[in-house]
């Protein structure tokens, strides 16, 4: 990678690293997360601009899916959560350190983009290793 010196506003500064402490990484790896979900949401121009906590960042198969932004946490987590595991909104909320807007906001755009979700779901258990 290389090396690029950022002069950043002291609260975006301190925003950024106590975010970044939330989610467990570095504030390097942070700003090269938020920087990549960014590019590739404006690149793709998947964004649904109805639903302001979730944009598309390329997955570990290289194809875009939906994930809350800033979280890094998959709008297929909170669903798999909600209709799976039975967990109410402030169940998700809690166990993921989300807000109970960002939980609220992934549900819905799984209502309005549940064909793509679905199908997300429904590569993965088909994707997924057996154990011999």
């Amino acid at each position: 990678m290389a090396p690029t010196a950022l002069n950043l506003p002291a609260q975006l500064k301190q925003d950024a690293e106590e975010l970044a402490s939330r989610q467990g990484i570095s504030l390097d790896q942070f700003v090269v997360w938020a920087l990549a979900e960014k590019v590739g949401g404006l690149k793709q121009a998947l964004d649904d601009p109805r639903f302001p906590h979730v944009t598309y960042r390329r997955g570990a198969a290289g194809w875009p899916e939906p994930v809350l932004r800033g979280t890094g946490i998959r709008v297929q987590t909170v669903v798999v959560a909600r209709q799976v595991w039975h967990m109410d909104s402030a169940e998700i909320a809690a166990d993921y350190d989300l807000t109970p807007e960002q939980v609220t906001n992934a549900l819905s755009f799984y209502e309005a983009h549940r064909g793509e979700i679905e199908a997300s779901l429904a590569d993965e258990q088909t994707s997924e290793p057996v154990n011999a």
